[in-house]
């Protein structure tokens, strides 16, 4: 990978946008414009707004299920879901990618978790060169203002004029980040930016996190992002960012097959009131319960698996394999599928906020949906935890 240096690019030019984010009063009158920030905000957190009637609601946002549980993200207002659904597969193919995607296979996907109570979606700039921001820009325009989820991006994976990506987090190159993303999402404000990593590639210098969150601090203040947080950082780093301003957020990899979060980061978060979202916690679909050595023969070589996930490489990818068995056969007796258990696994502790869940296709989501309410018994995780397999990164281009 080329060293970072900053996109001679020049910032797109972005229409003016009303930075002062609204806020929602009681009267007995509520404007047009208050209905849908009171409706936006009350499904999020599982409630009817004040002064919106039921059926008003109910015409505008079918097949919600409003009772469905939320949990607090850290120092936040955000009430989310269990779960969150990823779309770093629906960026399609590229360098970091998961193979070709169909676009309406992707709208699909989006609008099915939203149905189903899945109130947040989590996507990134670098997920296809900004193709998977543009599919959610998409899929939010058809679903409307009122019943938008939570959007979540990041920054600090950039590229340049001919698609070669590299890692940037000068304040400048955050400013044009942000402005990009709100245009390609087609909204005036992110609910959560996240530096996507420390550095990269991981364990190169860092030196430039400091001047980075003082900016997306900075961004609060300019009406552009509402929340800051962090993905794949560890404890140093958290202290670093934490001396400027709250964080509100880790997202860090965590499945069964992923533990290193366990020893100091999941304590650490638990003690300073930080909210944790994980991500790949079925790990690349291995823990789905579809997959095989046959299907993972056929992935296309430009699926980011073959080359970076050490899980799939032998003699893990036996025993992994082997260990999904355990899961379906946990799952069988309640009905649910080994994906839903691994899931279910990473909710266990409630340091953890929410799973990122990835999804190709609607029927993918259908397949998890279960997670959102399905917790495993003591027994189940004490049957788990003794045939864990050995733990590994979450990247590998050795």
């Amino acid at each position: 990978m080329p060293a970072p240096v900053l996109a001679t690019r020049k910032p797109s030019k972005t229409t003016a946008r009303n930075t002062t984010v609204p806020v929602a009063k009681r009267n007995a009158t509520v404007s047009v414009a208050k209905q849908t920030w009171h409706a936006r905000r009350s499904w999020q957190a599982g409630r009817l707004p004040s002064g919106v009637g039921s059926s008003w609601f109910c015409g505008n946002a079918r097949n919600l299920q409003l009772n469905m549980t939320r949990r607090h993200l850290g120092n936040s207002d955000l009430e989310i879901s269990p779960l969150g659904l990823g779309t770093w597969a629906l960026g399609g193919d590229s360098a970091f990618g998961w193979g070709p995607q169909d676009d309406r296979d992707s709208i699909s996907a989006i609008r099915r978790a939203f149905e189903k109570g899945i109130n947040w979606l989590d996507t990134a700039p670098i997920y296809g060169l900004g193709h998977a921001e543009r599919i959610v820009g998409r899929a939010l325009r058809d679903i409307g203002t009122a019943q938008r989820p939570l959007i979540f991006t990041k920054c600090g994976l950039v590229w340049d004029e001919v698609d070669r990506s590299f890692h940037s987090l000068k304040a400048e190159s955050i400013r044009r980040e942000v402005e990009a993303s709100l245009s390609r999402l087609m909204i005036d404000v992110i609910d959560l930016y996240q530096i996507h990593w420390p550095s990269f590639p991981p364990g190169t210098p860092d030196d430039d996190l400091e001047e980075a969150w003082a900016e997306l601090s900075a961004l609060i203040e300019q009406g552009k992002v509402r929340h800051i947080g962090v993905s794949n950082f560890d404890v140093s780093q958290l202290e670093r960012v934490r001396a400027i301003a709250p964080v509100t957020s880790l997202q860090p990899p965590y499945s069964m097959l992923m533990r290193e979060i366990e020893t100091e980061l999941l304590p650490f978060c638990r003690a300073n009131g930080i909210g944790v979202i994980v991500y790949s916690p079925m790990h690349g679909g291995l823990l789905s319960g579809k997959m095989t050595r046959e299907r993972f023969a056929l992935l296309p070589e430009s699926d980011w698996r073959k080359r970076g996930n050490p899980a799939f490489r032998e003699p893990q990818l036996t025993q992994n394999l082997k260990f999904v068995e355990l899961l379906r056969d946990i799952g069988g007796h309640h009905g649910h599928s080994p994906a839903e258990v691994a899931i279910a696994w990473t909710l266990r502790d409630p340091v953890v906020t929410g799973a990122i869940v990835g999804a190709r296709r609607a029927e993918q989501v259908d397949g998890f949906l279960a997670a959102l309410e399905f917790r495993l018994s003591p027994s189940e995780i004490e049957r788990i935890q003794k045939y864990l397999p050995k733990s590994v990164g979450i990247l590998d281009f050795s």
